[in-house]
């Protein structure tokens, strides 16, 4: 079931002049392995390699590809937020390489500053004026709160644009539902982690789930009952690092 079958991701690869050795291989599940790099000449690096290994003896390396190029277009059109990692390259048929973040998920055990969110939420004001989604919000460990005590996104896997459905009515209504759903994910984090700093208005949009978001848990309910045990045991285990740059 894992992305690369029982190969690991490379021990060691070769990109704009410098050499990078893995240090540590964070999460291996079947869309995608994620790695950390380090270069003594360029610094700490994060690799992400896509499916690449057949499923029932089926290939499905062009579904690796794919997700590559379509994540790979997200850090494109985002490239100039310093709130968002810079693209390095892309290494093997599936795999591309971004800047390592430093800093943690959020999450209950560390402080987070008074002016975090609403960092966060105008980092996510820019992303949706560019027509962006970015779709998984409601995931902590993909908001890391940087050393520098600022909001860093990363994983852009099923964030959402216009470009594969094309610019019509239809597409805008979905990617303005999304859009909303990211902003109602930031209130439900803010509530969770600081709810000091809600307003009236706030606490109740957080609270306000909608059809969306609860066909959405319904469907992936029993697949993340089943994940987040399996990630607790990896986790305990050592096997694997809490996802996200640190």
């Amino acid at each position: 079931m894992r992305a690369l079958g029982r190969d690991e991701p490379p021990e060691t690869f070769s990109l704009g002049g410098a050499t990078y050795r893995r240090t540590r291989i964070v999460k291996h599940d079947f869309w995608a392995a994620t790695a950390f790099y380090e270069s003594p000449t360029a610094g700490p690096a994060v690799a992400k390699i896509n499916r690449a290994a057949p499923f029932c003896g089926i290939s499905l390396e062009w579904i690796g590809r794919f997700l590559r190029d379509r994540e790979i277009r997200f850090y494109h059109a985002l490239a100039d937020l310093s709130n968002v990692p810079r693209l390095l390259g892309t290494i093997g048929p599936t795999g591309f390489v971004h800047a390592f973040v430093p800093g943690r998920p959020l999450s209950r055990q560390q402080a987070i500053p008074d002016d975090f969110f609403s960092q966060l939420a105008e980092l996510f004001r820019e992303i949706h004026r560019r027509r962006i989604a970015y779709v998984d919000a409601n995931k902590p460990e993909n908001i890391l709160l940087g050393a520098d005590g600022r909001p860093h996104l990363i994983d852009f896997q099923i964030s959402y644009d216009l470009h594969e459905l094309g610019d019509n009515f239809v597409n805008r209504a979905i990617l303005r539902r999304l859009a909303a759903e990211d902003d109602y994910h930031i209130l439900k984090h803010k509530r969770k982690l600081r709810p000091d700093l809600l307003t009236a208005e706030e606490a109740e949009r957080s609270r306000r789930r909608s059809g969306f978001v609860n066909l959405h848990r319904f469907l992936t309910r029993p697949y993340f009952i089943i994940r987040r045990w399996t990630m607790r045991r990896l986790r305990e285990s050592g096997r694997v690092l809490p996802e996200g740059s640190k």
